[in-house]
């Protein structure tokens, strides 16, 4: 017997879709964004403009960086305690929506951030409600129970879970994406790929989120490079494609690539999205070792047109000028190599433990050297 969960977000699609929020009932409210770009695209102006015409009280905690820290939530936190809004607009990338979501949580109980990890967390939020918006295409957080969070003084990205994370609404405006750098196209692409990819050979797949998975890969390798040069008609479609795939790993789980991600990007401060890219080809080739993977991969090679799927992986990440290793990344080598245990220690947490394979310390510090070196030969 399996649960799954497809949780009450209602989903608003489209160009211009951000103007929804006129029909959302609030009184105050606490926007949380990122750096300047959100600023400099119009969005947050458009957003206020929307919410004063509503005559909402508006707030705004600015300047969540990528991989935000439980320091930032922190100070949220604080600033949510004082403005007391009915409702919290996390808008930008992956980051400040994470990072509005712990806020929103903790805010609503005295729980210690810091102290949190390998507890229950309350899985319902009452205080506030929570709308995301998400200007990136590759989290999909705008639909999980998942909040990532980086723990600095154990250098280690953590993903907490509870389904008072779940928003309210998301709402994939694609007009949000048009001013995405080309990179960060690139890096949450494959983020999503990862996502739908890790999605679909974990053991945990049923017949529903196997078709969300699925149509992802597909989709994702369909528009992506469109996307990266620039196609709006495209951008749209990687922009829902990542949503499906958020739907899908949200009930399944992920894998291997994602506790790489995650003990990497907590140790050096590196992008999410470009680590899962770098990742995931050697992950994918160590896990087909197992046969049912290995045939779910030739499955996925038929559905996007191609003999090898790894080797097509390896191809779109050069079409977008994603490095291939981690010394490509630029991670000074004595250094990589005086933290491999550590490192080592941290990849085995969290999302491997689901993956497909079983993988030892031995086996995963040799995984991170063929990595680092750009070593197929696993």
């Amino acid at each position: 017997m399996k649960e799954l969960k497809f949780h009450g977000t209602s989903i608003i699609i489209g160009e211009n879709s951000i103007e929804y929020i006129k029909n959302i009932e609030m009184k105050k409210v606490l926007i949380v964004t990122g750096g300047r770009s959100m600023f400099d695209n119009g969005a947050i102006d458009k957003l206020i403009g929307i919410l004063k015409e509503k005559n909402v009280e508006v707030h705004i905690f600015k300047g969540v960086a990528k991989n935000p820290t439980t320091e930032v939530v922190k100070l949220g936190i604080e600033e949510m305690k004082r403005v007391n809004p009915d409702t919290v607009i996390g808008i930008g990338g992956g980051s400040p929506i994470d990072a509005a979501k712990a806020m929103a949580l903790f805010y609503e109980y005295d729980l210690d951030i810091e102290k949190v990890e390998g507890t229950t967390l309350p899985q319902i939020r009452r205080r506030t409600k929570f709308i995301a918006i998400p200007s990136t295409s590759g989290t999909g957080t705008e639909v999980t129970r998942a909040s990532v969070i980086t723990y600095k003084e154990k250098d280690i990205k953590i993903g907490l879970k509870s389904d008072a994370f779940i928003p309210d609404y998301a709402i994939l405006d694609s007009t949000l994406t048009y001013s995405m750098p080309k990179e960060v196209v690139a890096e949450t692409g494959m983020d999503a790929l990862t996502h739908a990819v890790e999605c679909y050979i974990n053991k945990n797949i049923d017949e529903f989120t196997e078709v969300l998975s699925e149509g992802a890969v597909k989709g994702i390798f369909k528009y992506l490079v469109m996307s990266y040069n620039g196609d709006k008609k495209a951008r749209d479609k990687v922009h829902k494609y990542q949503c499906m795939a958020g739907c899908a790993f949200s009930n399944v789980g992920l894998g291997m690539a994602h506790g790489i991600s995650h003990a990497i990007g907590g140790k050096y401060n590196l992008s999410h999205g470009l680590l899962n890219a770098v990742c995931l080809p050697y992950v994918l080739k160590f896990n087909s070792k197992d046969e049912e993977v290995k045939e779910r991969l030739k499955y996925l090679s038929l559905q996007i047109g191609t003999k090898d799927f790894i080797k097509e992986v390896v191809e779109l990440n050069k079409n977008l000028n994603i490095p291939l290793s981690f010394k490509d990344l630029g991670l000074d080598e004595k250094e990589f190599f005086q933290n491999i245990d550590e490192l080592t220690e941290n990849s085995l947490k969290g999302s491997t433990r689901v993956n497909p394979v079983k993988v030892n310390f031995d086996e995963m510090k040799q995984i991170l050297s063929c990595i680092f070196y750009g070593n197929m030969d696993l």
